[in-house]
């Protein structure tokens, strides 16, 4: 019994570490201000829905998204207003980039611990109470700040590594003369916007995002073309 309670407990952890850094990358692949925060909260839906699957619970996806906004909409706003940086030419996208990261990412830690020990304790999505939870969701915010990055920079050292690895030349016994590089083509604006517009189909075709959410984040890349 304890085992099970344990490996629910392990795939939990692990859909809450796989989301809060999406929820993190979604600042810097959807560079729209607040756009990226509608992202956000459709990772953090599908979050939840996989936990409610760990725990063999019944999802509920219109009480999902009410909770969601109840715990999340202080956050998330806050994330938003700052992802306002983001029209700063020069450095918004970074500065502003990095902070909406930061909260969207803790803030995704915090709904998931939440629910991890609401279904712990053997409740289900339709007996929630989001007036009780709610101090728990702050406090794991604040801590999920700190968790986000450490995340996060784990990740990215992993990517580093595994990029370094499959690089790494195979020693040669006579190189070969290289030949001349041709000139790297210049990516136009129009190139980086279909780039943009397929992440964003791939967010709706993996179910992260939905049809409505993804017409409305094309619209708003494509008028500020």
């Amino acid at each position: 019994m304890s085992t099970g309670k344990s490996d629910k407990s392990k795939h939990a952890d692990t859909v809450i570490r796989n989301h809060v850094i999406w929820s993190m990358g979604a600042s810097f692949l959807i560079p729209i201000p607040v756009a990226d925060v509608f992202a956000v909260s459709a990772l953090q839906l599908d979050m939840i829905r996989q936990l409610s699957r760990v725990y063999d619970i019944d999802f509920a996806e219109s009480q999902g998204k009410a909770i969601i906004t109840s715990l999340t909409s202080s956050t998330l706003a806050r994330a938003g207003a700052r992802s306002l940086i983001k029209l700063v030419p020069g450095i918004g996208t970074l500065i502003g980039g990095v902070t909406v990261s930061i909260f969207n990412g803790a803030s995704t830690y915090a709904l998931g611990e939440v629910f991890k020990r609401h279904f712990d304790s053997g409740g289900t999505i339709l007996d929630f109470d989001t007036e009780r939870l709610r101090k728990l969701y702050k406090e794991k915010f604040e801590k999920g700040k700190k968790v986000a990055q450490e995340w996060k920079a784990e990740e990215d050292q992993a990517k580093s590594e595994g990029a370094t690895t499959a690089t790494e030349p195979e020693p040669q016994a006579e190189p070969a003369p290289a030949p001349a590089a041709a000139p790297a083509p210049e990516t136009t604006a129009e190139e980086s916007i279909m780039d943009k517009l397929k992440d964003l189909a791939k967010l709706r075709d993996d179910g992260v995002i939905t049809e409505e959410e993804f017409s409305e984040m094309k619209r708003k890349l494509i008028d500020g073309m």
